[in-house]
């Protein structure tokens, strides 16, 4: 059965390999990672394990704060905004939960579209077509999950912002309840419609 860490090692190669045309991810945690990846193989070998989530590769979109650096929200103007004090409700349970984050990915500006498209970092291409849009605006948490990048991806909905990317790369996409995942360190469209959700391969795996 293949390690965590050989399966992150596929990943990481496969995103070096297409380093200066990436556009799913606008950053990647591999050092963090990898630690992460052989702490989830050590508990497997001593028979322990945190949950569901211990050892999935999980990306982020880029609207929820990693504390010490900045939380672009998809725009040019916020990468020089002062670092996240700590990190969101949401990056705190995944790794405690022992996810694997590698890194945070795309978006359409501020969450504003539905598109998928960004001017400042790219726009993904949908992981069926490239040629066709990625759909927002978690554009590049659909495109991961498509193309295998990633196991599960967070995004955020507040009309349709995890449903439609969910759909337009042919995974499964949640929104949950309002308010259901706490929405601290969350960058803002609504602050009374945010949600807070999963992408993934599978329905189990949006319930994990």
């Amino acid at each position: 059965m293949q390690s965590v860490r050989d399966h992150l090692e596929t990943i990481l190669a496969r995103l070096a390999a297409r380093a200066g045309e990436e556009h799913v991810f606008t950053k990647l945690y591999a050092e963090a990672a990898r630690a992460a990846a052989d702490a989830s193989d050590a508990r497997k070998r001593a028979g322990v394990t945190l949950g569901p989530l211990d050892g999935t590769i999980v990306s982020i979109k880029d609207l929820f704060d990693v504390a010490g650096e900045p939380t672009t929200a998809g725009s040019l103007m916020r990468k020089t905004a002062a670092p996240a004090q700590s990190d969101a409700a949401i990056v705190s349970r995944l790794r405690q939960a022992g996810a694997v984050i590698i890194g945070k990915t795309n978006m359409t500006e501020f969450a504003f579209t539905a598109i998928g498209d960004n001017s400042h970092f790219g726009t993904p291409g949908n992981a069926v077509d490239a040629s066709r849009i990625p759909g927002g605006s978690s554009s590049g948490a659909g495109v991961s999950v498509g193309e295998g990048t990633s196991e599960i991806s967070i995004g955020s909905d507040t009309g349709g912002s995890i449903r439609i990317p969910a759909s337009l790369n042919g995974v499964f996409g949640f929104k949950p309840t309002a308010r259901r995942v706490p929405l601290a360190g969350a960058f803002p469209l609504s602050a009374t419609l945010d949600s807070i959700g999963p992408l993934a391969r599978t329905v189990a795996q949006c319930a994990a």
